[in-house]
């Protein structure tokens, strides 16, 4: 796994370089293509769904699987660049938030609110912990923050496949008591809204969007949990 790590934090750190006005979204998702194959990995969410491409780019709206394709981004645009390889029977799952050109005030503290999410869920991910744990201190930090988390969409384990138990909400729910255990492996990933938080299909099958048109960020990595701080498997 931390193969296939490596191969999503390449592929998103070449993403991120490439990100400016008037590249389009299905360029971008050729240069993860491209790392995929020299490394000899391949696409998880084309593997497990029949993805339409190699990486989920979704901009301002869009919360999750947007379709790259012919979108040309603009100045102000916030793009996540949503990375799923599988490396030798083994996948990996990471996503970071650019902004494009002079970023918004708004895009930078969304953002900064999901960063902070993430690192504070990662703080608690530890063996003994209760899984609702993670999801509790995520939600205190988005809330913080003045944002909202989108609680239809979550974190999950990870190994031979891209979802696996246990699921990982990004609020507390209070029945999720198992403890997490050394070793396990799964995603923490906040995603979240300037708005209400709520998501609704985008008509094309695959893209997930606000319900009320807010800009959402999206910030992800894979780890293991261990007895101290959890190893990240997609660290650039």
């Amino acid at each position: 796994m931390r193969a296939a790590g490596k191969v999503i934090a390449d592929a998103i750190e070449a993403m991120r370089r490439s990100v400016r006005p008037g590249v389009t979204t299905g360029e971008l998702d050729v240069i993860a293509g491209d790392i995929f194959k020299r490394a000899g990995a391949r696409s998880g969410p084309q593997l497990d769904y029949d993805f339409p491409g190699v990486t989920c780019i979704s901009v301002n709206d869009e919360a999750v699987h947007g379709i790259p394709g012919k979108r040309k981004l603009r100045g102000g645009d916030l793009v996540k660049l949503d990375v799923t390889a599988e490396l030798n029977g083994f996948y990996a799952d990471a996503c970071i938030s650019v902004p494009v050109g002079k970023p918004r005030k708004e895009a930078l503290r969304l953002m900064t609110s999901a960063q902070a999410a993430l690192a504070d869920g990662m703080a608690v991910a530890r063996a003994g912990a209760p899984l609702n744990a993670i999801g509790t201190a995520v939600d205190a930090t988005v809330s913080a923050h003045g944002h909202s988390v989108c609680r239809q969409l979550i974190g999950h384990g990870i190994g031979r496949r891209i979802h696996e138990p246990p699921d990982v909400p990004n609020f507390r729910v209070p029945e999720l008591t198992q403890p997490l255990t050394e070793g396990l492996v799964l995603t923490i990933e906040p995603i979240i809204a300037a708005g209400t938080g709520w998501v609704r299909d985008a008509g094309d099958g695959w893209t997930m969007r606000t319900s009320d048109g807010s800009t959402s960020a999206h910030f992800e990595h894979t780890m293991v949990i261990t007895k101290g701080n959890p190893i990240i498997l997609t660290a650039v």
